[in-house]
């Protein structure tokens, strides 16, 4: 054996202090001025490739040059600073402090740390199912569950960047409202008999806060850039197909029919229908809003777009298939009819108040 044979290469150094003080504030300027040009980009796409914005085609390709780097960039953005958040929300941590807490306040942590948890409705199911191990009573890991995909960081962000805080704040308030109720509602039920077996089997122990070493400001930043990693990796895909279905949309589809269809004077069994369409779908908050922006731009009313849009990410088939495989029947039926009741409530409530 040779001595290069025994020797091994080292691992690269993280970034130092220097670094990340550097490095930060370099990509801010570039995100920012990336940002602030993108009708720039749009137009010479279309320009490029010898199109003109009055023709079907080249308002759909207008759409998504614009929409693409758009939705991306914010998801770099937000993602990186929530990456750092979550440093502060290990899961240990987030069921010990969950654990033993009353309906009511329980419920209202519960749907505030879904905000920080960029979950999709399958990926959340094993946290729920270590809530569940944890004693944390039912109703309140349903508030979670409710939440973590719904209300998350992803979905508040592109409502903020398409659609400008007001909607973005009523969404997180509204959002919040259905993950806190739905999760009061069948706790209030005890409906804990109709988890799976193997699930009640669980030993209830207490959980205890986690010791170990503090982090430094260089592990949460280098979190924060693991976790843009793991999403924007996971999630970009999604986003193209759903700005792609988007452009298609705002290109071709006239607008008489999408005001006929899911308008503001379409009659009152649009806005169920269209909880009702989103359920067989599944996709998260980032392939489904570029969709919701380009059925509003199309006519649609933002209280039925919406809800629409929840009930893909809130309730959908394969997370119902995966939670059959934690709870039965009845209270697979319970969380699903509380929680499409809470989407119908507040796509009609949007629809009044921003008529």
């Amino acid at each position: 054996m040779t001595a290069s044979s025994n020797t091994t290469t080292p691992n690269p150094a993280p970034p130092t202090h220097l670094g990340w003080f550097v490095g930060i504030p370099t990509a801010a300027v570039v995100w920012w001025f990336a940002y602030s040009h993108l009708t720039d980009w749009a137009d010479w796409v279309v320009a490029t490739l010898g199109l003109r914005r009055e023709t079907h085609l080249g308002e759909a390709v207008h759409f998504f040059a614009y929409d693409a780097p758009k939705v991306l960039l914010l998801l770099l953005g937000i993602v990186f600073v929530m990456g750092v958040v979550q440093t502060f929300f290990a899961p240990e941590r987030t069921r010990a402090l969950l654990s033993g807490k009353r309906l009511g306040i329980g419920n209202f942590l519960a749907a505030l740390l879904g905000i920080v948890t960029p979950f999709c409705s399958c990926s959340a199911v094993p946290l729920f199912i270590g809530f569940l191990s944890a004693g944390v009573p039912l109703g309140v890991t349903f508030s979670f569950l409710i939440s973590a995909p719904m209300v998350n960081e992803v979905a508040l962000a592109l409502l903020f960047g398409l659609f400008g805080w007001k909607v973005a704040a009523l969404y997180l308030v509204t959002g919040l409202s259905i993950a806190i109720a739905a999760g009061l509602v069948i706790g209030k039920l005890k409906m804990e008999r109709y988890l799976q077996d193997w699930v009640r089997d669980i030993h209830m122990g207490d959980a205890a806060l986690p010791t170990g070493t503090t982090l430094t400001w260089n592990d949460r930043f280098a979190a924060g850039l693991r976790h843009v990693r793991e999403i924007v990796g996971k999630v970009w895909p999604y986003v193209l197909i759903g700005i792609a279905v988007g452009a298609g949309i705002h290109g071709y589809v006239p607008e008489e029919l999408m005001a006929k269809l899911l308008g503001k004077d379409a009659p009152w069994w649009a806005l169920p229908a269209a909880v009702a369409m989103g359920v067989p779908m599944y996709t998260n908050a980032a392939g489904i809003i570029p969709v919701v922006e380009a059925l509003i731009t199309k006519g649609a009313a933002l209280g039925t777009t919406l809800a629409f849009m929840m009930s893909v990410i809130a309730l959908s088939l394969p997370e119902m298939l995966i939670l059959r495989n934690v709870l039965k029947l009845p209270l697979i039926a319970t969380f699903a009819g509380v929680v499409a009741m809470g989407i119908l409530f507040v796509g009609y409530l949007f629809n009044v108040l921003l008529n």
